[in-house]
């Protein structure tokens, strides 16, 4: 008698150079713990968001994706539709398959807020938010829900936005919330480090850093010698990726 093949959950990760990423791993352990043997969760790392189509086109059992950098914008007009808070946002790190088509979900603000809250004291009210791309989009979302002004630091700095070149003592005074959304730092280059004046942080700051390999990047190592609070992104991953996998199995 024909042995029936199960059905495959395929599920993974677009993104460039992404070999270091967590998400294979995290959702790989996952599986084997809830003993979901027809699911498996693999990295596709292309050069250029164009090779999205073909990811698509030769992959008809996958049921969900992860976008990570620098794919989080450039994915959204390859999609049918987006959710509202992805929308508000302008970028996208999760993708479910519907009858539908293509829709696309923003996890990362959910998980930056569950992992910030915890660490913001009351003298905490404004932020700096280092770089400009689509991690940084959530991360603003956030700050725009709690209240929190902020500011973006970037090397190329439109009309509302610092440069690294200007921050100031002064500057750091007032915002005692930074956020690196940059990856420089992050394994292998781990020497590398945001370029901003670090002698003029203090034990007020809260450094938080959505690198997470490095546990402990140049940039947070860097903040705890001036006595900072610190905190890398895992727990922010961890989160975001549970959020996901309730998308992905969701009736929605």
């Amino acid at each position: 008698m024909e042995k029936i093949e199960k059905n495959r959950f395929r599920f993974g990760l677009v993104g460039r150079d992404i070999s270091y990423s967590f998400s294979q791993g995290y959702f790989t352990n996952k599986f084997s713990k809830l003993q979901l043997e027809n699911h498996s969760y693999e990295n596709f790392d292309i050069n250029k968001i164009e090779a999205f189509e073909d990811i698509i086109r030769l992959n008809k059992d996958l049921k969900g994706l992860n976008v990570t950098i620098p794919y989080k914008e450039a994915v959204i007009p390859y999609l049918n539709d987006l959710d509202s808070q992805a929308k508000q946002i302008g970028a996208v790190n999760t993708i479910k398959f519907t009858p539908q088509g293509l829709k696309g979900y923003n996890t990362d603000a959910y998980g930056f807020r569950k992992s910030l809250e915890p660490h913001l004291k009351k003298h905490h009210k404004k932020a700096l938010i280092l770089g400009t791309g689509g991690a940084s989009k959530a991360i603003a979302f956030v700050f725009e829900e709690m209240g929190l002004d902020f500011s973006f630091v970037s090397r190329n700095p439109s009309k509302d936005q610092f440069s690294y070149a200007n921050l100031t003592s002064q500057i750091l005074q007032e915002y005692l919330v930074i956020v690196n959304c940059t990856p420089l730092g992050t394994y292998p280059e781990v020497e590398k480090k945001p370029d901003i004046p670090y002698q003029y942080l203090s034990s007020k700051h809260f450094l938080f850093d959505l690198i997470y390999n490095p546990e402990k990047s140049a940039f947070l190592k860097k903040g705890e010698l001036r006595n900072a609070s610190i905190c890398n992104g895992f727990t922010m991953l961890e989160l975001q990726a549970e959020k996901a996998w309730e998308i992905w199995n969701s009736s929605e």
